[in-house]
């Protein structure tokens, strides 16, 4: 095997395809990526982990076709610190030799008969765009649990009907649901699917600028592989597996008191208060005609308060929250306001977008957060 190709195309594409490598493979091999030179003048580099597998074609002057595996994680960091010209590699026994200008570094090679075969991408489901799919996971994903003993909750639920796509995801203090559109295959689609949130966050933010997503979903016998490809980069998922508890009950109904406040006043605000409250401890926000007063810290503790604008619509209400769940809400909005609907002062928050103080909230993406109880 030997080829040749730019350094910046070899850099972005090993990095990519050795991004998700396991850092303590149950086996060697699955520590590599591989190289595959094809006479058509295509660099095919792929990695897998016999859980989420990715793919990768370039361009590149190919010499002599063939099929190598060498370190993922090793190649990454050489490609990136090679000087700016053309990268030759090239096989010679069994090591594989890469040169860069007056640069020359040799790896061992692993044994590629011994590489798993990758799953094949399944059929195309549909396209969405690569940049509200990055905004909807990015917005969804704050509220998926880091605790691998619930893995059921680590992942981000994706239902699909028809043209619209709902990402949901919970870990039982906060839930987040965004919906948002695509171009089905077929205009009455519907399927259920379970992905690791680390997982789809990391192909929405890699492959969300290349443009449109192709999405694909396995449903013969069951959905459990999920698919994504945009520029030449292919990815593949197995589904988390289990029954996802039934969430979207949980948003209010009725929702007779409500208040809007300016969202970066707030974030600014409730990150200011939040500086005396020591860890695990809330910050408080008591609602009142046309302000919301942000406190935090008691007795012989560091203590602060702020008041800011706000606009309420029903009682006076109050409030207190884990300062950080209440900011990661907040900052997933991309609105100047935000409402937050309330039915009583211990039950759950709703957060919703708004664009102006007199108008309807904008419900595409919905944040619940469950207060924390206080000493009246």
């Amino acid at each position: 095997m030997k080829f040749r190709v730019e350094r910046d195309v070899l850099a972005d594409a090993v990095t990519w395809t050795a991004r998700t490598l396991p850092t303590r493979p149950p086996v060697p091999v699955l520590a590599g990526v591989r190289l595959e030179a094809d006479p058509a003048g295509i660099l095919h580099l792929s990695s897998f982990d016999y859980e989420v597998s990715a793919r990768a074609e370039v361009a590149a002057e190919v010499s002599e076709a063939g099929v190598v595996l060498v370190s993922g994680r090793l190649l990454a960091e050489i490609s990136r610190a090679l000087p700016a010209k053309p990268v030759d590699v090239a096989l010679e026994g069994t090591k594989v030799t890469v040169t860069c200008g007056s640069s020359r570094f040799t790896l061992l090679t692993m044994p590629v008969d011994d590489y798993p075969t990758l799953p094949a991408m399944p059929e195309l489901s549909g396209t969405v765009r690569g940049d509200e799919l990055t905004l909807a996971v990015a917005q969804v994903g704050i509220a998926a649990s880091r605790d691998d003993t619930l893995p059921l909750l680590t992942g981000i639920r994706i239902e699909i009907e028809g043209d619209k796509i709902t990402l949901l995801a919970t870990d039982r203090y906060r839930l987040a649901l965004r919906e948002l559109s695509w171009s089905p295959t077929f205009t009455d689609m519907s399927a259920v699917a379970l992905v690791r949130a680390k997982t789809l966050l990391d192909v929405a933010k890699s492959l969300g600028s290349a443009g449109d997503v192709n999405m694909a979903l396995s449903t013969g016998g069951g959905v459990d592989l999920i698919g994504f490809e945009a520029g030449g980069r292919h990815t593949t998922s197995l589904l988390v597996d289990g029954d996802y508890p039934a969430v979207r009950r949980l948003f209010p109904d009725e929702k007779p008191i409500h208040a809007v406040v300016n969202t970066q006043a707030l974030i600014d605000a409730a990150r200011r208060v939040s500086l005396v409250a020591e860890r695990n401890t809330p910050i408080r926000l008591s609602f009142s005609d046309g302000q919301v007063v942000l406190d935090a810290g008691q007795g012989d503790d560091a203590q602060a308060s702020e008041a800011i604008e706000a606009l309420l619509v029903g009682d006076d209400i109050s409030v207190a929250f884990n300062p950080q769940y209440l900011l990661d809400g907040l900052g997933a909005l991309t609105t100047e306001l935000v409402r937050m609907s309330f039915t009583h002062p211990n039950k759950p928050v709703e957060f919703t977008g708004q664009i102006s103080f007199d108008g309807d909230d904008i419900d595409t993406y919905r944040y619940l957060l469950v207060p924390i109880r206080f000493a009246a």
